[in-house]
């Protein structure tokens, strides 16, 4: 029965967003089980339109084109949800490329798990990264996780997911299109999930690889990733009026401010690549200190659409 539909949100990468559409075909064991390949172009213009139209002829199983011209990271999702009736939503992001075996053994532990939400693990790839960063930079964007499939007691990004819409996705708009600038989408939606009772599982051999684009691979827009990152704790107990929460978070974060902090410096001042890492830990520490609004940075939407437009003017 063809009752998983794969969405595939973009913005204006067309070089990967036809690797990432081409990993799916040639996914095995779940030729009767995909409903469709929905991709989600949410450049204002509609400028990965020609990209679906020249895939469209390789594809094994319906290629779905839609077109959110909002931009923002929750609109982008919501509009893929709207575009399909499956009871099963995988979502792989722009920048990934699956496995072969990604899809089925994400079917697969979700049916041995029973979990609403289940998560695979990501190779990282900085290929344009600085030699010393390249390493640190390749963990930041992989997802580690047990050796073993099974439930788990968090949950990751929605990037190489899959979910049970029924009780992970519900309604029209699962997402909340107030996180369309800063991201945080997923966080929103597991925290419900979470607080209904909702469980999380682990498939250990859905893998694919996240290929970070230069502008991303490198040390401040990672740092700033993990700043925001930090702020998520903080914001989920906040989002819940769960004070006492917000300020163990925000304790912890200045105990991890503090602590990595100095480890930064020492390891900075005689050059150590594990900077970096340090770097990072004291970045979330921050991040979940200032947990406010004012303080998100902005990675999607319209500001990542300016950011195209002049990279675009420039070249």
């Amino acid at each position: 029965m063809a009752d998983v539909a794969v969405i595939v949100p973009t913005l204006r990468r067309a070089q990967s967003l036809d690797r990432a559409v081409r990993s799916l075909f040639v996914q095995t064991g779940v030729a009767d089980r995909v409903a469709a390949i929905v991709v989600v172009d949410n450049d204002p213009v509609g400028s990965a339109a020609s990209t679906v139209d020249g895939l469209r002829t390789d594809s094994p199983w319906p290629l779905t084109y839609v077109h959110a011209p909002r931009p923002g990271v929750a609109t982008a999702r919501n509009a893929g949800l709207a575009a399909t009736d499956a009871p099963l939503i995988a979502f792989l992001d722009d920048d990934e490329a699956a496995t072969p075996g990604w899809l089925s053994a994400l079917l697969k532990a979700r049916e041995e798990t029973g979990a609403d939400a289940v998560f695979g693990p990501i190779t990282g790839q900085a290929p344009d990264a600085a030699p010393w960063l390249k390493p640190w930079l390749e963990r930041f964007f992989g997802r580690d996780g047990p050796a073993r499939t099974g439930l788990i007691d968090h949950p990751y990004g929605c990037g190489n997911s899959l979910m049970l819409r029924a009780t992970a996705l519900p309604g029209p708009s699962p997402f909340d299109a107030g996180t369309d600038q800063a991201g945080g989408e997923d966080d929103a939606l597991f925290a419900a999930l979470a607080a209904r009772g909702g469980r999380f599982g682990w498939a250990a051999d859905a893998w694919v690889e996240e290929f970070a684009p230069a502008h991303r691979a490198t040390l401040n827009y990672a740092l700033a990733r993990a700043f925001a990152y930090g702020q998520g704790p903080s914001q989920t107990a906040a989002a819940a009026r769960n004070w006492p929460g917000v300020i163990r978070w925000m304790a912890i974060g200045a105990a991890q401010t503090a602590v990595w902090g100095a480890a930064s410096a020492a390891l900075t001042l005689i050059a150590s690549p594990k900077r970096a890492e340090m770097y990072d830990r004291t970045a979330r520490g921050v991040g979940k200190m200032f947990w406010m609004k004012g303080f998100e940075p902005r990675f999607y939407g319209a500001r990542e659409v300016a950011r195209l437009d002049r990279a675009t003017a420039a070249s």
